[in-house]
């Protein structure tokens, strides 16, 4: 298969398996996203440490450990990932907080609109791919900076 933009791997969790199916079936079908989901945040962070995920929804409220605790520790694992909270509480005051302190890529109240789902999830992907494609080049370009302080090394200890 060809590669697609809209290739990656989302990983969703919410402790109600309607959402889960609900939002899983709409990317599998509407999308080429390989799609991983979990109703417990234990099981999704072990999943996620051992596997490469481009994306995590998050349910807000979960009985294990909540959406804000569960981001904080994908974060924390790597920080590249972008995060979405996903909600059916229309709370201004902890989206803000969570934006700020978990560094949200997004906050979605349910109900979504798949739409806006589908970009948000295309976007932040992408988002991704950029970031490692800039950090890829930085590294390159700091490789070929040392290389060439060693040429001038080199030179200036030729000439001494």
């Amino acid at each position: 298969m060809a590669e697609s933009e809209e290739q990656g791997a989302i990983m969703i969790v919410d402790d109600e398996e309607m959402v889960l199916t609900s939002l899983s079936s709409f990317l599998m079908l509407e999308t080429e996203y390989d799609v991983v989901t979990f109703t417990r945040a234990s099981e999704a962070l072990e999943h996620f440490a051992n596997h490469e995920i481009d994306l995590v929804i998050s349910d807000f409220l979960m009985p294990e450990m909540d959406g804000l605790q569960f981001l904080t520790k994908v974060r924390d694992l790597r920080p590249e990932v972008p995060r979405i909270i996903l909600t059916g509480y229309a709370d201004k005051e902890n989206a803000i907080k969570a934006i700020n302190e978990v560094g949200l890529y997004q906050y979605i109240e349910k109900p979504w609109n798949n739409d806006d789902i589908r970009l948000i999830i295309r976007n932040g992907v992408e988002k991704k791919r950029l970031v490692a494609k800039l950090n890829q080049k930085i590294d390159q370009i700091n490789s070929a900076y040392s290389e060439l302080q060693n040429i001038q090394q080199d030179i200036l200890k030729a000439f001494v």
